[in-house]
């Protein structure tokens, strides 16, 4: 029998998952216990900025500031020992991307040029593959690792508006009024892709698939949190935003012929027909007045615009080769496949 949406899978708050090292397990703990978190000292600078350990200790406090957790109490949010290990994370996770991207661009026509014009060939490109290619078990795969943002869909970029002004935020407004369903609740961005879940067979519940998501999934996501919840990083989650605008419009495309080739279903199919049309129409407005405005007013942030780019581009080429290598080889990209019984739902 085919899942439904219900309102209580919609509301739900996730439960916290199992710690994968020593800073995941520190927090977790603390949040279990509503307690401190326990860690040594010099446990961050010795962690992997890409691991899965802090990718999963990040997203985990960033999680805080959306739904938070099933039996967390909600004032945890501001706790000053999570935010000190969070700021601390934070800048493990900043450094490794500055390092390796010491060489981004650092003006706003040399970061989006590239990513106006297809390339000739195309043969990596992951959407591409699943357009040309993909099985069935790969689309479902591939909502599930999307589904941790997805389902919060626009969500990361509302923290922007107030650090906005004039034109910038005039046109940010408006583009995510759209993404917010344009006043329709059943148009809302994440409650079509709860949708698409639904056709897919998969379970829609917000977080489901935490436990399942690899580093290079929590790290695209808790890069729009880190750059959303400061200030001081507005304008590099301007550069992330337009980023994903951009490249939205094309990619959506070919997403949604995988899911008509692969008969994923009408809801699965209308999730990636809406964002070939909006995102079309939202890549102009980002380009030309959200960033526009924004560098009208602050032309300072024209390297942080950039280096946003830059930074949402090199995370989804890491994420893309993870996918790729793991269905290369005929091997789930997930931490654990889908489980049998979810995938005979689908079939």
């Amino acid at each position: 029998m085919t899942p439904t949406l219900t309102s209580a899978t919609a509301t739900a708050r996730p439960r916290l998952v199992e710690p994968r090292g020593t800073l995941s397990a520190a927090v977790t703990e603390a949040l279990r216990s509503n307690g401190t978190p326990a860690y040594r000292p010099g446990a961050v600078l010795t962690a992997d900025p890409w691991g899965e350990d802090l990718q999963l200790a990040l997203y985990l406090l960033y999680e805080l500031h959306y739904r938070g957790f099933d039996g967390v109490d909600d004032d945890r949010e501001w706790d000053p020992d999570l935010l000190r290990l969070r700021q601390a994370m934070e800048a493990r996770f900043l450094h490794a991307l500055s390092t390796e991207l010491s060489d981004a661009p650092r003006s706003v026509e040399e970061a989006f040029a590239p990513l106006l014009v297809e390339p000739l060939d195309s043969a990596g490109g992951l959407s591409h593959h699943l357009a040309r290619k993909g099985e069935l078990w790969q689309l479902r795969e591939y909502a599930a690792l999307r589904s941790l943002y997805h389902l919060k869909e626009a969500d990361p970029h509302v923290w922007v508006i107030p650090r906005l002004r004039g034109r910038a935020k005039a046109a940010m407004a408006a583009i995510e009024y759209d993404e917010f369903g344009a006043g329709r609740p059943d148009r809302i961005h994440a409650r079509l892709f709860a949708d698409l879940m639904v056709d897919l067979g998969l379970d829609s519940a917000y977080g489901r698939y935490l436990d399942q998501a690899p580093a290079p999934l929590l790290a695209t996501v808790n890069l729009m949190s880190l750059f959303g919840l400061h200030r001081a990083h507005r304008g590099l989650l301007v550069g992330h935003f337009a980023c994903v605008e951009v490249t939205s419009s094309p990619g959506s495309r070919r997403l949604a012929k995988a899911m008509r080739r692969c008969g994923a279903g009408p809801a699965a199919e209308h999730f990636y027909d809406e964002h070939v049309e909006a995102d079309a129409v939202h890549e102009q407005v980002v380009r030309h007045e959200v960033i526009g405005g924004l560098l009208a007013d602050e032309p300072s942030l024209e390297p942080d615009i950039a280096f946003g780019c830059a930074a949402t581009v090199h995370l989804e080429d890491r994420l893309a080769e993870h996918i790729g290598v793991a269905w290369a080889e005929g091997r789930s990209a997930l931490r654990t496949p889908l489980s049998a019984r979810t995938r005979e739902r689908a079939e």
